[in-house]
């Protein structure tokens, strides 16, 4: 994948570009619509193209990951194949999902460990296999697994999350990575926490 800069507002810094992807080019800033099973409720990918001009959308990894599940998108050769959209695509790594499963879900060290909303089995989301989860579905671009906290609890559990869990998994997250891949901010409040979030 690579950026080029096309062109930055000198008034505000906001900037246009290109990304170049295996399944195209995306133009920037962009809309980017949310196909969180692999599909854009109620819009029709004819649509999506001609109508709303979409050129990536978002797929999220813990829903495709539940359902239609691994082995049927494995198959299927990787989701790009199993919905037949021929653009780019990203996938969120699926942290929030979990983490917003309150009582159903632990945060471990290792990962973070949850109970299904569809049939209640157990699974575990770990740095490494969420990667592997996004390699399956095939985006163009993953998201790293984070560790998401509330915003009232901004001090000293920021502070771990960044240090410990979100740094922490991020690392484990670059053991063998191929595909191009981002971390998320998520919403901090404190400008210094964000910036260490951008530049893990």
């Amino acid at each position: 994948m690579t950026f080029e800069l096309q062109h930055t507002d000198n008034a505000s810094e906001a900037r246009t570009g290109l990304i170049t992807t295996d399944h195209g080019v995306i133009k920037t800033p962009i809309f980017m619509p949310v196909g969180t099973c692999g599909s854009v409720k109620a819009v029709h990918f004819r649509e999506l193209e001609e109508q709303v001009k979409a050129q990536i959308i978002l797929g999220n990894t813990y829903h495709l990951y539940l359902r239609p599940g691994l082995d049927v998108l494995r198959a299927a050769g990787g989701l790009h194949k199993f919905n037949g959209w021929s653009h780019p695509i990203l996938t969120d790594s699926g942290g929030y999902q979990v983490f917003s499963l309150t009582g159903i879900r632990k945060l471990r060290e290792e990962g973070c460990e949850f109970r299904s909303h569809i049939d209640g089995s157990k699974h575990i989301f770990t740095p490494e296999n969420v990667i592997d989860t996004e390699r399956v579905i095939g985006a163009d671009i993953i998201m790293l697994s984070t560790n998401v906290r509330r915003d009232k609890a901004i001090t000293s559990m920021l502070r771990k999350a960044s240090d410990s869990h979100s740094a922490g998994w991020t690392g484990a997250s670059d053991v063998s990575m191929k595909q191009n891949h981002f971390t998320v901010t998520n919403k901090h409040s404190s400008p210094s926490f964000r910036d260490v979030r951008s530049r893990i």
